[in-house]
C-alpha cells in the first residue's frame, strides 16, 4: 500500500535505517501513537479478560500487541483498520480505529476499498454500542424501577456515538489526502513550467546565437563585396598605371584619378557600414533592471532579427540603377563590358535590387581576378514576377598579364547564399567556349525565406 499521513513512503528510505518513514519526526509520531494505543488496548484487554474469565496477563499482552499495530499505519493502513474492526467486539482499540480510519482515508488506497472498510468499521462500532447500551439500560432498569426508556433511545444514541467516532477521522483524512494530491499536482506543474521556461530560455539563446552568426555572415558578405570589387579595380588600374606611366603620362594621370575615386568610394561604403553597426549597438541594461526582462528583450530582439530576414542590410544600399555605373567602372579598368537590358525596368523591393546588384558586382570582380582581358556581357531581364541577371565572359586573353589578385573562394558561396535567402535560383559554371557564366533569378516578391529562429540550409558552391 502507499504511505499515508504527513510523510509518504519513499522507496529506499529503509536503506537509511528509517524503514518507510522519510523523516525522523514521522517515526517519532507513529511510535508515540503506537505506545499510547498499546497502553490503552492493554488496559481494555485487562477489562475484557476479567469479563471473559481469562488470565489477566493474557488480556494485557493481547491488548498490548493489538495496540502496537498502529505503528504500521503509514505502510499498511488497511491492516490497521481490519485489526481495529476485529477487536471492536472486545471493546478495545478506539484510538487505533480513529487513527486507522484517518490514515486509510488520507492514503492512496482506492476509494471503494476505503468506503467498504469505513462501512464495516461503522457497523461494528454501531453493533457493539447498541449491545453495550442495552446492557446498561437493562442494568439501570433493574436498579431504578422508575427509569423507563423508550424504544428509540438506544439506536439513536448508538448512531450518534458511532458517527462521532468514525465520521470525523474519515472526513479529515479525505481532506488531507485531497490537499496532498493538490500540492503534488501543483508541484509537478511548477516543475514542468520550470522545465518549459528552461527550454524557452535555451531556444531564445539559440535564436540569439543564430542571429549573431547571421549578422556576422552578412557583414562578411558586405565587406567582401565592398573590398573585393573596389580593391580589385584599384589593383587593375594600378597595373595599367605602371605600364603606361612613361609612355602616356596623360593616361597615367587618368588612371591615378580613377584609383583615387575608387579608393574614396570604398572608404565611403565602409564608413557607412560601420556607422550602421554603431547605430544598431545594443545599450547595456541599466542597474536595477531584472535579468528576466533583459532575457526577454534579448529573445525578442533575436526573433525580430531572425524574422527580418536580413532586411536591415538593405537600407541605403545600391540598386539596379547603379548597374550601368558598375559596368562603366569596369570599362574604365580596360575590360570590354556590354550591358543588355530587356523588359520594362521598374522598382523592386530593396533587398531584391541590392542582391541583384551584388551578384553583378561579384561576377565582374571575378572576371577582373581570373579572366583579365576577356569580353563580358551583362544581361538584365525584367520579367513579370521575377528579375534575372547573367554575367558571361569569354576566354581570357593570354597576352594580358594577370593582376595576381588573391581569391578566398567565397565569392560564389556568398552569391548563392544571397539569392537562396530570397527564394531565388543561382547557377554558375564554365561555358563551352572556355569562359564562365553566372546566372541568377530573383522573385520580385521574395519567398522561401527561413522562418524566425530556423537557420537557412547551408549552400554548397558548385
Amino acid at each position: 500500500m502507499t504511505a499515508t499521513g504527513a510523510d509518504q513512503d519513499a522507496p529506499g528510505v529503509g536503506a537509511r535505517g528509517w524503514w518507510w518513514w522519510e523523516r525522523r519526526r514521522g517515526a517519532v509520531l507513529d511510535g508515540g501513537l503506537a505506545g499510547v494505543s498499546a497502553v490503552e488496548c492493554a488496559a481494555e484487554g485487562a477489562a475484557f479478560a476479567e469479563r471473559a474469565g481469562t488470565p489477566l496477563a493474557v488480556g494485557v499482552l493481547f491488548g498490548f500487541v493489538v495496540g502496537s499495530v498502529l505503528l504500521v499505519r503509514r505502510r499498511w493502513p488497511v491492516t490497521v483498520v481490519l485489526v481495529s474492526i476485529a477487536v471492536t467486539p472486545a471493546e478495545m482499540g478506539y484510538l487505533m480505529g480513529i487513527v486507522g480510519l484517518y490514515s486509510l482515508a488520507a492514503s492512496e488506497v482506492p476509494r471503494r476499498i476505503t468506503a467498504v472498510l469505513a462501512g464495516m468499521s461503522t457497523v461494528a462500532v454501531f453493533v457493539v454500542t447498541v449491545v453495550r447500551l442495552r446492557q446498561d439500560v437493562a442494568q439501570a432498569d433493574v436498579d431504578q424501577q422508575d427509569f423507563d426508556p423508550s424504544g428509540w433511545y438506544v439506536p439513536v444514541v448508538s448512531a450518534f456515538m458511532t458517527l462521532g467516532l468514525n465520521a470525523p477521522p474519515v472526513l479529515f483524512g479525505l481532506y488531507i489526502g485531497a490537499r496532498r494530491r493538490l500540492m503534488e499536482s501543483l508541484r509537478e506543474r511548477a516543475d514542468s513550467l520550470e522545465q518549459e521556461l528552461s527550454l524557452l530560455a535555451d531556444r531564445a539563446e539559440q535564436r540569439a546565437q543564430w542571429a549573431r552568426q547571421e549578422e556576422r555572415r552578412r557583414i562578411a558578405r558586405e565587406m567582401h563585396d565592398v573590398v573585393a570589387h573596389r580593391v580589385s579595380l584599384m589593383v587593375v588600374h594600378a597595373a595599367a598605371l605602371q605600364a603606361v606611366a612613361l609612355k602616356d603620362p596623360q593616361k597615367a594621370v587618368r588612371n591615378a584619378a580613377l584609383v583615387g575615386d575608387m579608393g574614396r568610394q570604398a572608404l565611403t561604403e565602409l564608413r557607412e557600414m560601420l556607422g550602421v553597426l554603431r547605430e544598431e549597438a545594443v545599450p547595456a541594461p541599466a542597474s536595477g533592471v531584472p535579468l528576466a526582462a533583459v532575457g526577454r528583450a534579448a529573445a525578442a530582439a533575436a526573433e525580430a532579427a531572425a524574422g527580418d530576414g536580413g532586411e536591415g542590410e538593405d537600407r541605403d544600399g545600391p540598386c539596379l540603377d547603379a548597374v550601368e555605373a558598375l559596368c562603366e567602372q569596369s570599362r574604365q579598368a580596360g575590360a570590354a563590358v556590354e550591358l543588355v537590358v530587356s523588359g520594362e525596368a521598374r522598382r523592386y523591393a530593396p533587398e531584391v535590387e541590392r542582391t541583384a546588384y551584388r551578384v553583378v558586382q561579384e561576377a565582374l570582380t571575378n572576371v577582373h581576378k581570373h579572366a583579365a582581358g576577356a569580353e563580358v556581357v551583362v544581361r538584365l531581364a525584367h520579367r513579370e514576377a521575377e528579375v534575372a541577371m547573367q554575367v558571361e565572359n569569354g576566354p581570357s586573353d593570354a597576352a594580358v598579364a594577370g593582376a595576381r589578385l588573391p581569391s578566398g573562394g567565397n565569392g560564389l558561396v556568398g552569391m548563392r547564399e544571397r539569392v537562396g535567402r530570397l527564394g531565388g535560383v543561382f547557377v554558375a559554371g564554365p561555358t563551352d567556349a572556355g569562359g564562365f557564366r553566372v546566372s541568377a533569378v530573383l522573385p520580385t516578391a521574395p519567398a522561401g525565406r527561413s522562418g524566425p529562429g530556423v537557420p537557412p540550409v547551408a549552400s554548397v558552391d558548385g
